[in-house]
């Protein structure tokens, strides 16, 4: 026979297994309602920047090209038509097309303010337009990385919204009962409430690998920023400065850094006053940024000065080269891309439908809409002021910091 109080205490555990689990859903509710309208942007513009060059490509018609199927031009000529276009200007860095119908693109350094860029057709190195520092992908990426803000202020504010997915990632697995059954469960109908409910569980479950690894990538930025940075090759100083090279001469750099790296595909080149020719791309080494992979010239010899090899790169380093690449889906082209834009608009939708549960548990169906966001708007407190005021700040900061210096 089961004693007394032992059967007091197993009569008990469900109700303390029930309150465990409401004050997890206390916490997972009352985060994602406070922070909605700022959690809500940012991963908005999270999303829309996965495609920021795609955006900018469909909005700026000189970085539209057509493939041929023929070789294309050489760096050097590439280089040469870029510093054609202004002769007062200075080449500071040639980018390879990100896709096949992308042109080149070419910073030009003006000596103060933002450089501007030039596009460069890849199959006849013939100048197809140019474009001033603004643009989309240049609005989205400082918008979503520090809100125009100065970064050592705006990054740990941005970052510290991963800390707030990582918390409702555990708190919601917590608050759903035997959630592996639900993966393939039908949202029921019957009133918003509940389908709003079961649509936000729904889509839980399938984008969690998504919100641990956009959680995981955000606090590893935060990490960065508060001093935790891994660091970076010191490239050796240009004992004697020369003239950085384009046409002819730019074409038998490349071919020294092919010999000397026949693995390396280049993807850009840095022409710098301070450190000459720096040759960056893709080399055996996986999922890492370009930078990780490159061959330092000193124009004045032409001879390497410094060679970089992804595979050589501490665990540190390795974290810190992987972070992009995974946070914004680069690491498969195109593909990846896609599947990073959708369940980024999923993780979107997450954020506003925990606000929309909130405002149907607390208001009556068949309220008309206005009275419901009057009731979201309330619960969130002195938060929805703040939430908004960090909005509006950032796009009232936008004209004055899209033009700022890269």
């Amino acid at each position: 026979m089961v004693r007394a109080s032992e059967a007091s205490k197993l009569a008990a555990s469900p109700a303390k297994r029930k309150k465990g689990r409401s004050l997890w859903w206390i916490v997972h509710s009352w985060l994602g309602l406070k922070l909605s309208i700022f959690l809500s942007f940012i991963l908005l513009t999270g999303t829309l920047a996965v495609f920021a060059h795609e955006i900018d490509w469909l909005v700026t018609p000189a970085m539209q090209v057509t493939p041929q199927d023929a070789p294309q031009a050489s760096w050097g000529k590439l280089a040469q038509a870029a510093a054609r276009t202004d002769p007062s200007a200075r080449l500071q860095t040639l980018y390879a097309p990100i896709d096949p119908w992308f042109a080149v693109e070419a910073w030009m350094d003006h000596g103060k303010g933002a450089p501007s860029r030039v596009y460069i057709d890849p199959w006849t190195a013939q100048v197809t337009g140019t474009h001033g520092w603004a643009n989309v992908h240049r609005f989205l990426r400082q918008v979503h990385r520090h809100l125009m803000l100065p970064t050592r202020i705006g990054i740990p504010i941005v970052c510290s919204l991963a800390l707030l997915l990582a918390t409702s990632l555990v708190t919601g697995i917590v608050t759903y009962k035997k959630w592996w059954r639900g993966f393939l469960r039908r949202p029921r109908g019957g009133d918003a409430r509940r389908l709003t409910g079961d649509l936000h569980r729904l889509g839980g479950l399938w984008s969690m690998w998504f919100v641990a690894l956009i959680a995981v990538t955000g606090i590893w930025y935060l990490v960065e920023t508060l001093g935790g940075h891994a660091p970076v090759p010191k490239l050796p100083q240009l004992t004697t400065p020369a003239p950085l090279p384009t046409g002819p001469a730019l074409d038998r750099m490349v071919e020294l850094v092919q010999r000397q790296r026949p693995t390396l595909q280049i993807r850009e080149i840095r022409f710098t006053q301070d450190n000459g020719l720096i040759f960056l791309g893709q080399d055996q080494a996986w999922l890492v940024r370009d930078r990780a992979n490159g061959v330092a010239i000193d124009p004045s010899t032409g001879r390497v000065a410094m060679s970089l090899d992804g595979r050589d790169l501490s665990v540190h380093q390795r974290i810190s080269e992987m972070a992009d690449p995974l946070h914004f889906g680069t690491l498969g082209g195109i593909a990846t891309k896609i599947i990073w834009f959708v369940f980024g608009a999923l993780l979107t939708a997450l954020a506003v439908t925990g606000a929309t549960i909130y405002t149907l548990r607390l208001a009556k169906e068949g309220q008309a809409v206005e009275r419901n966001l009057r009731v979201a708007w309330t619960g969130m407190g002195a938060w929805a002021y703040v939430c908004t005021a960090l909005v509006l700040l950032a796009l009232a900061l936008t004209p004055g910091a899209i033009v700022g210096a890269s």
